[in-house]
């Protein structure tokens, strides 16, 4: 008995964080050119270490 209402509650709490974690990525997306410029200066970071 304990054990399944352990389950619903971890799948509960799964299936929330999941929500969360794409309506968070839908509210901070970035364009992509501000990815492509975060990108090349990583690379030119890398090149000149």
């Amino acid at each position: 008995m304990l054990a399944k209402i352990w389950k619903k509650l971890l799948l509960f709490i799964l299936i929330v964080m999941c929500l969360f974690n794409v309506i968070t990525k839908f509210v901070k997306k970035s364009t992509l050119k501000e990815e492509l410029l975060a990108s090349a200066k990583y690379i030119q970071s890398m090149k000149e270490k």
